[in-house]
Formats: C-alpha cells, sequence, structure tokens
C-alpha cells in the first residue's frame, strides 16, 4: 500500500458543502448579530430615526465612559496577574507531583468549573462578609478589632474573580509544563546554574505559549464577568458589562449600549493583540 493511500486525500480535496452548517452557524449568531448592532450604533437619537457619529463623539467627550472602559481593562489585567502568579505555583506543583496527588489537584482545580459561577460567587459573599470566614477567624485570633470590609471592594472582586478564572490559567500552563524537556534543566543544574537562574532562563521561556494561552483566557473572561462583577462589586463599581446592560435594559438607550459594546469589543481585540505580540517578541527574543 502505498503512502499516498494510506494519508488519503488532501484535507483541501473535500467539499467545501461540510463547512456549510458550520458557516451558516457563524453567520446567523455572529456576523449578523454583529452587523445589527454596527447599524443601531449609527442611529443618533435613542429613536432611531436619523444616522450619524453623535453616539461615537460622545463616549469621546462625555468624560465617563472611557474611564469606565479603561478601568474594565485595568481589573482584567489585575485578574490576570494574580492568576498567573497563584497559576503558575499550582501548575508547577501539579506537574512535580506523584500520580495520585495529581488526580486530587485535578479535581481542585476543575472544581470551579463544575460549580455554577452564581453559586461560586455568593459562597464569596458569604467568606467576605462582615460577619464572613475571613473576619470571623481574623477576630477569633485577636488581630482585628472591628470587621474589615472585605465585600464590595476592588480586592475582594480581584479575589474572586481571579478564583473563578483560575483554572483557564492553570490549564495551559499545566500543558506546557508537561512538554518542558525535564533534561534541560538538569543540564542546566549540572552547568552550576542556580535554581532562579535556571527558571528564568530555561523554564520560563519554554513555557511561553501555556502563559500567553491563559492570559489570554482569564483576562477575556474577567472582564466580561458580569455575575461576579455585580454581586461583589455590590452596585458601587461600575464595569463595562454592567454599564452597557444598564443602557441597553434600563435606559433603554439602544444606539448608545450598541456604540459602547464596539469600543468595549475593539478595546479587547487591541489588548489580545498586544498579548500576543509581547509572547511572539519574548519567544523571539528567548
Amino acid at each position: 500500500m502505498t503512502a499516498a493511500v494510506l494519508k488519503g486525500p488532501p484535507v483541501t480535496g473535500y467539499s467545501l458543502a461540510f463547512a456549510t452548517p458550520l458557516a451558516a452557524f457563524f453567520v446567523l449568531f455572529f456576523l449578523a448579530p454583529l452587523l445589527l448592532l454596527i447599524v443601531i450604533s449609527f442611529y443618533a437619537t435613542p429613536e432611531l430615526q436619523s444616522f450619524g457619529f453623535d453616539q461615537y463623539v460622545k463616549i469621546a467627550t462625555d468624560g465617563f465612559t472611557l474611564p469606565v472602559l479603561f478601568d474594565t481593562l485595568w481589573l482584567g489585567l489585575q485578574t490576570t496577574l494574580l492568576c498567573l502568579l497563584l497559576g503558575y505555583a499550582l501548575a508547577w506543583c501539579y506537574v512535580r507531583s506523584p500520580g495520585s496527588l495529581q488526580k486530587l489537584l485535578m479535581l481542585a482545580i476543575l472544581m470551579p468549573l463544575l460549580t455554577s459561577v452564581v453559586v461560586r460567587t455568593f459562597a464569596w459573599v458569604v467568606i467576605l462578609g462582615r460577619q464572613g470566614i475571613v473576619n470571623s477567624v481574623l477576630a477569633e485570633f485577636g488581630w482585628i478589632d472591628a470587621p474589615l470590609k472585605l465585600l464590595y471592594t476592588r480586592g475582594g472582586l480581584i479575589v474572586t474573580l481571579a478564583n473563578v478564572q483560575l483554572p483557564l490559567m492553570v490549564l495551559p500552563l499545566i500543558t506546557a509544563l508537561q512538554k518542558l524537556d525535564p533534561n534541560l534543566e538538569d543540564a542546566s543544574s549540572a552547568l552550576g546554574a542556580s535554581a532562579l537562574r535556571t527558571f528564568v532562563k530555561i523554564t520560563l521561556p519554554l513555557t511561553l505559549p501555556g502563559i500567553v494561552a491563559g492570559c489570554l483566557l482569564t483576562f477575556a473572561a474577567s472582564i466580561t464577568a458580569f455575575i461576579s462583577q455585580s454581586l461583589i462589586g455590590g452596585g458601587q463599581m461600575l464595569f463595562m458589562p454592567m454599564y452597557i446592560y444598564q443602557q441597553a435594559s434600563s435606559l433603554q438607550n439602544w444606539p448608545f449600549a450598541a456604540a459602547i459594546s464596539l469600543v468595549f469589543l475593539v478595546a479587547v481585540m487591541a489588548c489580545v493583540s498586544v498579548f500576543n505580540l509581547l509572547g511572539r517578541l519574548s519567544r523571539a527574543g528567548a
């Protein structure tokens, strides 16, 4: 049997008709709504009576929308950095652990994905509340005289988002660390490099694909976490998902909601492009 027979027909030799269902799904549920969103964003008034750039001018000049946008992106970056710090340590422990312990660690890593995001967020409301677990433990040891305000704070929100999104960071890092040849680290140590130098020069550059993938997933999920931002923020912090919801549902200002949605989408795509660019530059310089 020849190699050509074993390989079968090339991928490009299959009929494009096989891709029709996927293409139709993409057009119906992504492209069409996106085009509709673009058209609505160019209506000048909430009554949808005339066209213009009024909504985009308002975004640029009202002095409120752009700070909310930048604050949302900054929240995503803070959560991503915390997830990277915790996730790398957890992935490192997982790869270096024996098989039996790896099963328990994987269950712990996947547990947040197996639980409803509403349940997880309400659990953090209980943990961070004035009578919650954290304040009770601190008071029991006599470290605080009055309950700390942990709920409805930015720090509490970042910790909650990091817990919810941590699996999205850990799983790509585990894959990257498992592909790392341990002989490279052994050779570096044998040549006299310290553990820190081996990590910086060998381990970190070779696991950059996992770091970039985890950062992209965590960042995108954090800035769009409507439920966690709403419950833990308690209405005292405003981010883009809630801002868009208020404009569309409460104020019925569909053109402005569509315009800020598109600006948010473009900003997120720009951030994702920056993540990819930094990953390529880091790999090129390694």
